[in-house]
Parts: C-alpha cells; sequence; structure tokens
C-alpha cells in the first residue's frame, strides 16, 4: 500500500466525508469551505486516488494551537495511518510553535495523543464547549 503524505489541507468534499465515515460529527459544507483556508497546517493521505485520512491545526499562530479533525476512513484504521498524520502535525508544531505556546486538542482515541506526549488535563482543568440549550 502506497501512501502519499499531502502537507495541505484536504478538499472540502474529502473533509466532510471523512469526518462523517470516521465517526466524527458532520459539519456544515458551507462552513467548512470558509473555514479550511483559515488552518494553520493541515496534512491529509492519499492512497489509491483516494483521499483516506487527514488532519489539522487551527489557532493564533503564537500562543494557541488546536489540534483537530484528525479522521481515517475506518477502512484504513489500525494501519498506523493517524500516527503518520501525527507525526506531521507534530513536525509542524515543532517548528512553528514558539515555547510556552498551548497546544490542545479534544482526544476521541487518547491512546494516539498520548505516544506523542499529550496528556489528560483532568484534575488541574475541565474541556468545555459551547451548548445553547445548556443556558438558564
Amino acid at each position: 500500500m502506497k501512501i502519499t503524505v499531502i502537507k495541505e489541507v484536504a478538499a472540502v468534499d474529502d473533509f466532510l466525508r471523512l469526518r462523517v465515515i470516521s465517526g466524527l460529527t458532520p459539519r456544515p459544507a458551507a462552513a467548512a469551505t470558509k473555514a479550511l483556508p483559515n488552518s494553520l497546517f493541515g496534512v491529509h493521505l492519499i492512497i489509491d486516488n483516494d483521499t483516506v485520512g487527514m488532519g489539522r491545526v487551527v489557532g493564533d499562530g503564537a500562543l494557541n494551537f488546536e489540534i483537530v479533525d484528525v479522521a481515517v476512513d475506518p477502512q484504513y484504521q489500525g494501519q498506523g495511518l493517524g500516527s503518520i498524520i501525527m507525526q506531521n502535525i507534530m513536525e509542524y508544531l515543532n517548528k512553528n510553535a514558539p515555547e510556552g505556546a498551548y497546544i490542545t486538542l479534544l482526544a476521541d482515541v487518547p491512546e494516539l495523543y498520548k505516544k506523542f506526549g499529550f496528556v489528560l488535563s483532568r484534575p488541574e482543568c475541565e474541556g468545555m464547549h459551547w451548548q445553547p440549550s445548556a443556558v438558564n
């Protein structure tokens, strides 16, 4: 199996498809079209002309970096593609994130990210997300 690594954000259609088939939350096409070009870094993997994995980094480029949208087609999971994606992301961060930058992610698969030095932030802090219906 020949894997081609492209150090660019995946195309919108591939981004939307990979999110859904890998079990991530679907995203609106219009928002993805606007958001993806604003990424700090992106990587995607191609096998037989198909995009089978992706990941990207977003943030302000100096103080805060967030690893997002790491996804691998279920047909190719368990074959090290997530690690290839993370190796490329970490290479970017090692070159571009200044000392003291805060690098975060939400981990659906903590074991993958632990291999790259990420630790759970609990109990020091809790991750949160905004849910408008939760407002009192």
